[in-house]
């Protein structure tokens, strides 16, 4: 991929997460403050709940380099849900990188009202090009972020030259499954604005290739067909109240789109699942 593809991509995530249809989607259906895949452990629970145990789930993986005086940075912030947990948890410093200022300025309110601005900086920018200086995290952190790159490499490179010697690299990311044929998903990605997902081979691979040890794909791909069932279902419930903060013609296509995602992780169309790996000295 070239950098005029990640920078279109860019623009595009940029474009998606400044609506304010999507905006109302996320805060009135997906919870708010944690936007990515939930884990579930009853096929009614609430989003909110499912998707705070990802982040809970990916920091136990992590939670020896994370602690006061640590630094962390997260790839892909939204709206800071991990971010605050992170920080609130173990007391680390935590660097929110995120495209866009909309859901940067909802982000650096909700620290000021949680107490915790003091350990949080939000900052601007895009993640194919992270402005700090090589082995200055931790940990870097990243939920549902990467799907939106248009040069996957690139990132994570970024990701990896910012780690600091015996750091650790932590992600969630959706994914097509490898045997996925590549256009069996068109209609899906068109709703999140991109072009097409990796695998779990790609990311496996290209990790190993950056030399990162003890990397692990803790595989809960079947969580995604869960969650997509609860978005679903909450969408319906909620239509009525939902056309109070959303446009009816993104309504429409909600109730067209979600099941789509459905069907496609019952197909086994779809992955998901953490990712772990850590930085030689």
């Amino acid at each position: 991929m070239s950098h005029e593809s990640a920078a279109k991509a860019a623009e595009a995530a940029c474009r998606y997460y400044g609506t304010s249809d999507v905006d109302g989607f996320y805060a009135a259906v997906w919870g708010g403050e944690d936007i990515h895949t939930g884990v579930y452990t009853t096929p009614d629970e609430p989003v909110a709940v499912a998707s705070r145990r990802t982040v809970e789930l990916a920091a136990e993986r992590v939670a020896e380099r994370l602690g006061p005086g640590r630094t962390v940075l997260d790839l892909g912030s939204g709206y800071g849900g991990p971010t605050r947990y992170l920080a609130g948890r173990f007391g680390c410093r935590v660097v929110a990188l995120n495209i866009s200022e909309a859901q940067n300025e909802r982000h650096r309110a909700t620290n000021v009202e949680a107490g915790l601005d003091g350990l949080i900086e939000v900052v601007t920018g895009s993640f194919q090009d992270i402005p700090y200086p090589a082995g200055h995290f931790d940990v870097v952190w990243s939920q549902e972020a990467f799907c939106h790159s248009g040069d996957r490499r690139e990132l994570l490179s970024e990701a990896v030259r910012v780690l600091a010697p015996k750091g650790d690299l932590v992600f969630t990311d959706l994914m097509a499954a490898d045997a996925t044929p590549p256009d069996a998903l068109g209609t899906m990605l068109a709703r999140l604005a991109v072009e097409d997902f990796a695998t779990p081979s790609f990311y496996l691979r290209e990790l190993a290739e950056l030399g990162l040890t003890h990397v692990h794909f803790d595989d809960r791909s079947e969580q995604a067909r869960t969650h997509y069932v609860r978005l679903t279902e909450e969408t319906r419930r909620r239509a009525d109240e939902l056309r109070d903060v959303i446009s009816p013609a993104y309504l429409a296509a909600l109730l067209s789109n979600l099941p789509l995602w459905v069907e496609a992780c019952r197909q086994g169309r779809l992955s998901w699942g953490i990712f772990h790996g850590r930085r030689t000295a």
